[in-house]
């Protein structure tokens, strides 16, 4: 991401009781400024780097980092299996037709909210929703699996010599599935690639330093790499 124009660090140099010429500039060299002095500034002012840089690049900060995994570990609820397959479908490689949980969540709201003698016409409501919102989500989830087969497609083909040989593997546990996609979801997350994801409440909070320590950190990277 290129500096922004309209963002002033002067207030982050004042902060700190540093020269306006202080390097390396948190204007044009924001990841080395914020590796020197993260733990220095205060939320507000980090939220200011939010303009010149990115999640991903904000990843070499080893305190953001840390901050990323503090957070996965809390169990949140948008990183939660029910809530990552709605949000990154493109990632989900299980074979439950998509929009099952937003169906259910309209049958019973549907149920919730119309009470009375016409429980028949309640059910019906409740389906009617039900099945609008599930086709509605297998839609959007076709366009990103189709935008995203698309660009498979136009990457240079491989060599298939050494594939025509390979046995068809056998289908997954979906128990391993689920577990294997929620720690991809988790692992992006901490690498900056999601998108459609606040950062910035994770990464300018120092409520997520918590007590992890370097060698906590060093397991989690270890057991991905395995």
């Amino acid at each position: 991401m290129s500096p922004s124009n309209t963002t002033s660090f002067s207030p982050v140099l004042r902060y700190l009781g540093l020269p306006d010429a202080y390097e390396p500039s948190p204007h044009t060299a924001p990841i080395e400024f914020l590796q020197q002095h993260v733990r220095a500034l205060p939320p507000q002012l980090l939220a200011l780097f939010s303009a010149n840089t990115t999640p991903k690049q904000r990843t070499s900060v080893s305190i953001i980092r840390n901050r990323r995994l503090k957070y996965v570990d809390s169990s949140p609820t948008e990183l939660s299996l029910t809530n990552a397959k709605s949000m990154w479908p493109a990632l989900w490689e299980g074979r439950e037709r998509p929009g099952t949980e937003q169906a259910k969540e309209e049958r019973e709201w549907a149920a919730r909210h119309f009470l009375g003698d016409g429980k028949q016409k309640v059910g019906n409501l409740g389906s009617l929703l039900g099945d609008y919102e599930e086709e509605r989500e297998s839609e959007r989830v076709r366009t990103i699996r189709r935008q995203r087969a698309e660009y498979i497609e136009s990457l240079p083909e491989e060599d298939e010599s050494d594939s025509e040989d390979e046995e068809v593997p056998e289908d997954p546990d979906p128990s391993e599935v689920e577990q294997s996609f929620v720690r991809s979801v988790r692992e992006q997350f901490i690498y900056g690639f999601l998108e459609s994801i606040d950062y910035d409440k994770v990464d300018w909070e120092e409520r997520w330093d918590g007590d992890l320590d370097r060698d906590a950190e060093e397991r989690w990277f270890d057991d991905e790499e395995e």
